[in-house]
């Protein structure tokens, strides 16, 4: 396993991070305990989780996957200090969340104190805000003109990133976390936490995680640059697009049991006829060079410049044990001359 800088916090995390949305749902307790012993055999140290999940979120499911993960380290207390764990405090827009109210001083707190109870730890290594106050262009909301940033009110959204710095360094002062990160942010955002961090001197972000992948690279190169240079570590989430860039959701397949036959909160927002272009197109390319596609598209995630670590997940320890795999293969000259035509037919398939 190889390990890189959790941007300037002087930690160390394994190139592979080990998301946990599906426990809860997809996955037990015992799939959970499983998927971490092996993930902890092969050297991985970096663990990210949500109060938010297990997905899809409900009110039923809401904080199911800390409790597990709190459960297994119930047992294992020892390996604790061998885990970089990471978690996130819900946004707006579950009212079954806080009723439903965005992030702010108060809501941080709380959310803290819930997370430290359920996870069944004294500290979290990386808190993170899932998704920011203001309407972001993620989750399928990329597309030229889709959402309005001149409705936005610039000046309240810069003072709450600032009440909410300033809460989230009474909480490193308290020792209930070491380091601060953002997830689902632009780079307008990234640039506001750090004027105010240097401003203020209040804790500076050493993380964002987004979605990126063969299918969706909208972060490069802009906000990946600017992670590089401002030493933030950029932490790419769904590189398979949810799975589909295995193949098996092609013709309309929905296996029973995995994520593509569930509800949504964002709807199948990959699921369009371009992008189940790409997706046969990147199989093909993928069993060209007697690859699987996850293999392809892991390995190519990794060798980005800038990624620190890749957030993958599972359904199955066959699953785990292939996506951790693909991180020891490094592509050829050839095979990367292919992902970028790829990427040149399909620039934005969804």
């Amino acid at each position: 396993m190889q390990y890189s800088n959790l941007g300037h916090s002087g930690v160390k995390v394994s190139r592979v991070c080990l998301g946990t949305m599906t426990w809860g749902t997809q996955n037990t307790q015992a799939d959970a305990d499983a998927q971490l012993a092996y993930a902890l055999e092969q050297g991985v140290n970096f663990f990210d989780t949500a109060e938010l999940y297990s997905v899809p979120p409900t009110a039923e499911s809401y904080g199911a996957t800390e409790r597990i993960i709190g459960n297994w380290l119930h047992r294992h207390p020892a390996l604790r200090q061998n885990m970089v764990l990471a978690t996130k405090i819900a946004g707006s827009g579950l009212p079954y969340i806080r009723e439903g109210t965005g992030i702010s001083p108060q809501s941080i707190v709380s959310a803290i104190d819930d997370s430290l109870t359920r996870l069944q730890t004294d500290y979290i290594d990386l808190y993170q805000l899932h998704w920011p106050n203001r309407v972001s262009p993620h989750f399928g909301k990329h597309g030229v003109g889709q959402i309005g940033f001149s409705d936005i009110n610039a000046q309240q959204q810069t003072d709450d990133m600032l009440a909410i710095l300033q809460t989230l360094q009474h909480c490193v002062d308290a020792g209930k976390i070491r380091y601060c990160g953002l997830s689902n942010e632009t780079p307008w955002g990234i640039s506001q936490y750090l004027k105010l961090s240097q401003q203020y001197n209040l804790p500076k972000m050493v993380s964002i995680q987004n979605e990126f992948g063969p299918l969706h690279t909208k972060d490069w190169p802009y906000l990946i640059e600017q992670c590089v240079h401002e030493d933030i570590a950029y932490l790419p989430w769904s590189p398979l697009a949810g799975g589909a860039l295995s193949g098996k959701y092609l013709g309309g397949a929905r296996p029973q049991g995995s994520r593509w036959s569930m509800l949504q909160r964002n709807g199948l927002f990959r699921d369009t006829p371009e992008s189940n272009k790409a997706i046969a197109a990147f199989v093909e390319l993928a069993n060209s060079h007697n690859l699987s596609p996850a293999a392809l598209a892991l390995s190519w995630v990794n060798q980005v410049d800038g990624v620190t670590s890749t957030i993958i997940g599972a359904t199955s320890m066959a699953q785990l044990q292939q996506n951790i795999a693909a991180f020891s293969v490094a592509l050829t000259p050839e095979q990367m001359a292919d992902m970028a035509l790829f990427l040149r037919q399909y620039p934005a398939p969804f």
